[in-house]
């Protein structure tokens, strides 16, 4: 098995190698002297009015602008924080990270609001307000945090500043401050031209010099050969922004737009053809929608230049994945890291869909601006001057979620099936296969979730509060991580283990107007120390009826097999053979569902899980404080043999 394991690494490495080659759609089309052709030059250039222009802002979003303005005049005496060593500290001392952020965020957030509120009074009171937030920002030691510092003792917690690199909120703090100084920049001049010379000085040195000087992990695949995440995206969405709106000498300005997308071909080349998203549909908002952020930023400082790039079927597919991962009106899947109610970013999606021609994603997107809350300003700022002058074409928009009847997604091998087109009615069904190595990766192949009229019945638990054990090597320390709190099997003793290598193998997807359905072998997910021979694992759901789940097993020797189901609503076990749960339905109404079993071949343990982690609240804040852990254990040791489980409504 391990040299089997080795060779699938070479060949899939060789395969990622060859990939990186074949596409480079965004890069390829114009050499670095067309691109300066192409690009508006930065005098000329005006993607939204200024703040002089009135009467345009005058057509912003009224009540959208009146909900940042009332924000600004809650803060507008807002002191901005110094950011003690001891709380950057805290992620190497207890693994919190929590507490720095909130101080960073907030700073931005504020500053944020307040820009926009200037743009919509124009009557300066923020403009002070705004100087002592950019320049407290200047004055930060790191405009990224300390999770995402070297885990070296070089760092221990507190950031080199002789050794600037661009994490995420680096760069999306270079955004915030080149907007202020696009919009407000004469402002800040007839005060002090220091403020504008700060806020080049220390973009220059702390993003534009570390970009075009020094290989990040980010811009590329990793050692593993595993492609980059949603890190690429993003931070190349403000990256361009920046350069575009702050970099007055022109060569050096194209030469950054002409590495950026260089850069994030890296990411889009070797993306799943299906445009499936390993990440789940929460960082789809920071990845494919971070891929759009780029080119919409591209064609408005272009007058076009990369429209094409809109007619590439995997773009298409990457913006689908949105509303094809979607459960119901508030559930979306949630497989590794992911939410299970992420927020959408609707203008966004609107706005892609109508990039890509899909009527489908323009619906999905418009509805989702009916049930948004106002958003305040934190990631991707820029979305926001693009949405305040959309709300005409909003409100008058179609409405309405997609809801695919069924989903392939052969490149990441997940599955979606609904009972009806259109509906959340009846019964959801999803699937994964993979492997353990995917971005955000939980150990996972072969999990599934059961939803009824869009609530959860068997669900997958997703990620908690991030700590500094998270992203280390304790990651699979942390129990939502580990196969044996997925809906997954022990065997013998031994979980899942994660690696590119741990992979489902026989994959295969059927589906007809009363069933759909995947096959695949999880055994090649699992240690050579859990004495796995193969074990097919079949997932059906029959429309209208139940979902049934088929294991297929074969061990080299006799050992313990424990199946566990995770949910959300206390459990019964009624009688041998037969579990409740006690499902609740749209009315609130208890209306319980039955796992049945064979009672011959198993047994059954409920627990309640305790949320006693620091990375349990995160868990509790997205399904609440009750959760369930269903235990069925093989009656003594087996060796082959089929376990089954139906999910049916009473």
């Amino acid at each position: 098995m391990i040299k089997t394991k080795h060779l699938f690494l070479l060949i899939s490495g060789v395969i990622l190698s060859l990939n990186a080659f074949s596409q480079d759609l965004i890069s390829s089309r114009y050499s670095e002297q067309e691109l300066a052709e192409v690009l508006i030059p930065l005098k000329d250039w005006q993607p939204f009015p200024a703040l002089e222009n009135r009467e345009a802002w005058s057509k912003a979003d009224k009540e959208q602008m009146e909900f940042y303005l009332d924000y600004a005049n809650e803060n507008i005496n807002y002191s901005w924080p110094y950011i003690p060593a001891t709380k950057s500290l805290l992620i190497h001392r207890n693994g919190n990270r929590t507490e720095y952020q909130e101080i960073t965020f907030e700073k931005r957030r504020v500053l944020g609001a307040m820009i926009l509120a200037e743009l919509y009074e124009n009557k300066g009171r923020f403009i002070d307000p705004i100087v002592n937030g950019v320049w407290s920002i200047c004055e930060e030691s790191f405009w990224g945090v300390p999770a995402h510092l070297p885990k070296t003792d070089e760092y221990s917690g507190l950031m080199d500043v002789s050794k600037p690199f661009v994490d995420l909120f680096a760069a999306e703090t270079a955004t915030y401050l080149a907007w202020a100084d696009y919009f407000l920049g004469e402002k800040f001049d007839e005060i002090s031209p220091q403020i504008r010379k700060r806020i080049r000085y220390e973009t220059n040195y702390r993003i534009f010099e570390p970009l075009m000087n020094k290989h990040h992990g980010w811009m590329s695949a990793n050692e593993n050969g595993r492609p980059p995440n949603n890190w690429n995206p993003w931070i190349c969405s403000n990256w361009i922004n920046t350069a575009l709106l702050l970099e007055d000498n022109e060569a050096k300005r194209v030469a950054h737009v002409n590495k950026a997308i260089q850069v994030l071909d890296e990411f889009l080349t070797p993306y799943p053809e299906d445009g499936g998203c390993d990440e789940g549909p929460g960082y789809w908002g920071a990845a494919a929608a971070s891929l759009f952020d780029n080119l919409s930023l591209l064609n408005e400082a272009s007058n076009g230049a990369f429209q094409f790039a809109y007619e590439d079927e995997k773009v298409k597919n990457m913006g689908r994945f949105i509303y094809r991962a979607q459960i119901s009106k508030d559930y979306f899947l949630n497989f590794a890291d992911a939410s299970p109610k992420p927020t959408m970013a609707a203008a966004m999606i609107y706005r892609y869909g109508k990039a890509i021609q899909d009527p489908d994603m323009m619906k999905f997107g418009a509805y989702y601006i009916e049930q948004n809350e106002k958003a305040l300003p934190r990631f991707h700022y820029f979305r926001h001057f693009f949405e305040v002058f959309m709300q005409d074409e909003l409100a008058a928009a179609e409405k309405g979620l997609p809801l695919p009847k069924d989903v392939w997604l052969k490149d990441i091998q997940v599955m979606v099936a609904r009972d009806q087109e259109g509906s959340t009615d009846g019964f959801f069904l999803a699937a994964k296969g993979g492997h353990n190595d995917e971005s955000h990766n939980h150990n996972d192949i072969g999990n599934y979730v059961v939803f009824y009229d869009g609530l959860p019945v068997l669900i997958d638990v997703g990620s908690g509060t991030y700590t500094r054990r998270t992203f280390s090597g304790e990651r699979y320390s942390i129990w939502f991580n580990r196969s044996d709190y997925h809906n997954l099997p022990t065997v013998n003793g031994q979980t899942q283990t994660a690696g590119r290598a741990y992979q489902a193998t026989k994959v295969a997807y059927e589906t007809n107007r009363k069933s759909s359905s995947m096959t695949l072998d999880i055994s090649e997910s699992y240690p050579e120390s859990a004495g796995l021979v193969s074990w097919q694992r079949d997932l059906a759901l029959n429309r209208g009826k139940r979902v049934t789940i088929k294991d297929t097993y074969k061990l080299s020797e006799a050992g313990e097999i424990i199946q566990h189901l995770m949910t959300v609503y206390p459990v019964e076990v009624v009688k041998p053979g037969l579990i409740s749960i006690a499902y609740q339905g749209k009315d609130g109404k208890v209306s319980p569902f039955e796992i049945q079993y064979n009672p011959n071949d198993m047994e059954v343990e409920v627990e309640k899980m305790p949320f006693d982690l620091p990375e349990d609240e995160g868990v509790a804040s997205k399904w609440g404080q009750d959760m369930y852990r269903i235990n069925l254990t093989s009656k003594g040791e087996v060796k082959a043999g089929k376990m089954d489980f139906t999910v049916s409504k009473k």
